[in-house]
Order: C-alpha cells, then sequence, then structure tokens
C-alpha cells in the first residue's frame, strides 16, 4: 500500500517570509515618501497644528480643563530679530554653523547627566523643530532615530532660515500659547516684531518649560537666565541665514 508524503513545510515558510518582506518593504517605501513630500510642503505651507498641541489639548480635557490654544502663523520678517537671537543665545549658539547635530553639546550634555548635573539636552533648535513638527513627546531609540532622520530633511530641504521661521512659530512659549505672535501678544501686550532685548530673552529663558515658568513677574531663577542671555546676545552680530 502506498504511503502519502507530507508536503515539506519550507515552502509555506518561505512564502510567508517573502509576504512579510514584501509588506515591510512597501511600508518604508510608503513612509519615506510620505514623509519627504510633508517635508517638501512645509518649506512652503504653514504648519497649522503640531502633535504637541493636540496632546496639550487631550491633556486638559482628561484633567477637566479648558483646551486652550493660541496659535498665530507669521512669516519671520514679521518676528524680531531680537527673538531670534534670544533663541539661538539660550537654545543653540551654533545653530548657523552646523548642520543639524551639535555633537560637542550632546557630549557635554551626556557627560554632566552621568555626573547627575541636571542640564539641557543638547538638541539643537534643528532637532527640536524636527521633534515638535513631526514626532511625538517621549524619550525612546525610535523616536530619536525618526528626530535624526527629520532633522537630516529638514537642514537638506529647508535651510536655517526655514527652520528658524517654523520653530518660532510652533513651539510652546507658555500654557497653551505657540509661536512668536501670540507669545508677544501673551506675554507682553504688542507684536512679535516689536519685541524688546529683554522681552526677547524673557521668552527664551521659559523654554526649557513654558509651562512652569513665566516671561514676566518671573521667578529670580529666571531673571538669571534672562540676564545671562541677553549678555549672550550681545555677542551675536547680524544674523544671516
Amino acid at each position: 500500500m502506498a504511503t502519502r508524503k507530507n508536503k515539506p513545510k519550507t515552502t509555506n515558510n518561505k512564502t510567508f517570509f517573502q509576504k512579510l518582506k514584501t509588506i515591510i518593504w512597501k511600508s518604508m517605501l510608503w513612509f519615506f515618501g510620505l514623509s519627504i513630500a510633508l517635508v517638501i510642503i512645509y518649506k512652503w505651507v504653514p504648519v497649522p497644528f503640531t502633535p504637541l498641541m493636540f496632546t496639550r489639548v487631550v491633556e486638559n480635557k482628561l484633567d477637566g480643563k479648558d483646551a486652550i490654544l493660541s496659535h498665530d502663523w507669521v512669516s519671520l520678517d514679521e518676528i524680531s530679530p531680537n527673538l531670534q537671537k534670544a533663541v539661538i543665545a539660550s537654545e543653540d549658539g551654533n545653530f548657523l554653523k552646523h548642520n543639524g547635530f551639535d555633537f560637542l553639546a550632546m557630549q557635554k550634555a551626556f557627560k554632566n547627566n552621568n555626573r547627575g548635573k541636571k542640564l539641557k539636552g543638547g538638541s539643537t533648535i534643528s532637532q527640536q523643530t524636527a521633534k515638535n513638527v513631526f514626532l511625538w513627546q517621549g524619550r525612546s531609540y525610535i523616536r530619536k532615530g525618526l528626530e535624526a532622520y527629520f532633522t537630516v530633511l529638514i537642514e537638506l530641504i529647508w535651510g536655517k532660515e526655514r527652520i528658524m521661521e517654523v520653530y518660532l512659530n510652533s513651539i510652546e512659549m507658555g500654557n497653551g500659547v505657540y509661536g512668536a505672535e501670540e507669545a508677544a501678544r501673551y506675554w507682553y501686550a504688542k507684536k512679535a516684531i516689536d519685541l524688546s532685548t529683554r522681552e526677547a530673552a524673557g521668552i527664551a529663558a521659559i523654554l526649557p518649560n513654558p509651562r512652569k515658568y513665566k516671561a514676566t513677574n518671573s521667578s529670580s531663577y529666571i531673571e538669571r537666565r534672562k540676564g545671562k542671555i541677553v549678555r549672550v546676545m550681545r555677542h551675536i552680530g547680524k544674523i544671516e541665514y
């Protein structure tokens, strides 16, 4: 009596892995295509909404608070050069020189963190912009990898001037306050173009935690930060992108 031979399972396994490989490959192509297209679009179109804005609205709703969101996009020539200098002085002194990453600042931050010192993380304005516009908040290797990817893209496609424009229009500058125009209105009752050196330093000083600190009627800690930022600003010449 003839016995039937069982079909080898290797064929089915091979088919499964081939399908999985195809799915992964197509997903990667879609991701790269869509991400590059979005970066190209945002080179010319104002960023209407960021993941952080959405997160803050949801957080406030869950806490039973009003969902405050103030955001008014303006072009870079409507933002005082004082504020541009202030964020460079406080957040990224080598912004105009590096290609998106300040490895010396990262190394310094890493060493100080290992020593237990509480210091800013060494992220550049370009990295912060990439994170704010395209990614979620939090710390993970996946997010840091995507942040690096988007940082390279915006450096290549946008350039420094556009990065600064998007940065100053999208970052959180108070509780529910986003962008330079709204921040100037909220803290000083004026337009962003009219910010003085000290006022610009006040906004820049609270960026590490804009929901905790105040640009006006500030704590002694923020007042010291303002003074330091103003001193650094004096050494920044005319900004040329």
